[in-house]
């Protein structure tokens, strides 16, 4: 499945939270855009680094008009357990059978210590208000993930 690309259509989605509340996109369109981040597994060094990151600057990325969502293959009592003890202020969502990944054309074969398997690729895409992909960002480290995020938002919010 391809990667999806600006000015596609955001798949519809209704998934988990940590606490297993459903979370449907359609409760965003229309009221404030979204940073979707997909990241492979919960508790482990890099995606600790970016949500941490993320955490840590989410109030500038609400004063920007920009809700943050987690998305792994993670059940939802090991995203509450990785939420509390990280302290995150944003939603996971727990993708069983990695259904949206595949729809998003995050899910696919990687390759690690000289494996090859199928996994969840460390993908962002920022929604906007009408439920389309604005901007895709693909090439970056956890520790970099949220200043490349904001970097754009601000350089788009300055030339309007």
């Amino acid at each position: 499945m391809a990667l999806l690309q600006p000015g596609d259509t955001a798949p519809q989605f209704n998934l988990p939270d940590q606490n297993d509340v459903l979370v449907s996109i359609d409760s965003y369109i229309g009221r404030k855009k979204i940073l979707i981040y997909f990241y492979p597994k919960a508790m482990t060094p890099g995606c600790t680094i970016q949500a941490c990151k993320l955490r840590d600057n989410i109030d500038t990325f609400r004063k920007l008009g920009i809700e943050v969502i987690g998305i792994s293959n993670d059940k939802s009592e090991k995203l509450l357990k990785f939420s509390e003890k990280e302290m995150l202020n944003f939603i996971l969502l727990y993708d069983e059978n990695c259904q949206i990944s595949k729809k998003f054309g995050v899910w696919g074969e990687k390759k690690f210590m000289g494996k090859t398997y199928n996994g969840i690729h460390r993908v962002s895409f920022i929604i906007d208000q009408t439920g389309t992909i604005e901007q895709v960002f693909k090439h970056f480290k956890p520790i970099d993930h949220d200043q490349i995020v904001l970097r754009y938002l601000n350089n788009k919010h300055q030339s309007h």
